[in-house]
């Protein structure tokens, strides 16, 4: 975790509330996204200097109290009001969830049997390195063209998303696709877990800027749920809507399910597997 994690998540979340949600003009000269920290010290009942601490790093331990009252004003949904909480404990030094163990590469029979019965669909399993574990041959139909899996055993989400360039022609939303997956790294114990740490350093070497930026101004809090664009080179463009599902704490790994989000990509994948149309659904339209 970064020096400032909890007072660059109130910044970010401060910057995302417009301010006709509170009830406040919007106003010409309003230079700041988002609220103000002078109105959200207000909406809080706080003093500005209190907010302007917190998001600076200097108090980092709010009472239970004025944590619920910045949340209420700030509108946040119960996994962010959850993630502050997590936040100002992580303040405290000397304890880390997962104590000495390294990243899990195995993935339990149980699970890779959830795979097999998600096929058609594109789904894979990831550590929290983003190594690639265990995917269905849907996930292999979508990402083989893009060489991430040419080499299975050191398949990784992050490492291709910053070093390839291939990455940015398939995902035209590269930009936001990095957050993301900074967003990913930085959830866990980061630069606290030794393994973490050393892959973070390897891509700051490698990613330079894209990478540190992304570090330093982005909240780990990733999506659990959205779209995603991706040009596949004989499927065309395409639109999955994904899901994140947590495995068990001791497995320390995720499971994502992407589903076609049209019909357009649902009939593309079909074809991509070599199958009658309606194998797979499309989750909308």
């Amino acid at each position: 975790m970064s020096d400032n994690e909890l007072g660059l998540f109130l910044r970010s979340r401060r910057e995302a509330v417009a301010p006709a949600r509170v009830g406040l003009p919007a106003g010409p000269r309003r230079r700041t996204p988002g609220l103000r920290r002078a109105e959200l010290a207000t909406l809080a009942g706080v003093s500005v200097e209190y907010i302007i601490r917190l998001e600076q790093g200097r108090d980092r331990r709010p009472s239970p109290s004025v944590l619920s009252a910045i949340a209420d004003a700030l509108h946040l949904p119960p996994s962010e009001r959850i993630h502050l909480y997590r936040l100002t404990k992580a303040a405290d030094a000397g304890f880390s969830c997962m104590g000495a163990a390294g990243p899990a590469r195995t993935v339990r029979p149980t699970v890779r049997a959830i795979l097999d019965q998600l096929e058609p669909a594109v789904a894979v399993v990831v550590n929290r390195l983003s190594d690639v574990l265990a995917y269905t041959e849907g996930y292999h139909r979508l990402m083989a063209p893009t060489g991430l899996l040419d080499d299975p055993s050191a398949a990784n989400l992050a490492w291709f998303l910053f070093s390839d360039a291939r990455a940015r022609e398939f995902y035209p939303d590269w930009e936001h696709l990095a957050d993301e997956q900074v967003a990913a790294l930085k959830q866990g114990p980061f630069r606290s877990d030794p393994a973490t740490a050393a892959f973070a350093d390897q891509l700051e070497i490698v990613a330079g800027a894209d990478f540190t930026r992304r570090v330093a101004t982005v909240p780990n809090l990733p999506a659990a749920t959205g779209t995603t664009r991706v040009t596949h080179a004989e499927a065309g463009p395409l639109r999955l809507a994904y899901e994140t599902l947590e495995l068990p704490a001791d497995d320390d790994q995720q499971l994502f399910i992407y589903l076609p989000a049209d019909k357009a990509t649902a009939a593309a994948l079909d074809k991509l597997a070599g199958r009658h149309p309606g194998a797979l659904r499309a989750v909308s339209g």
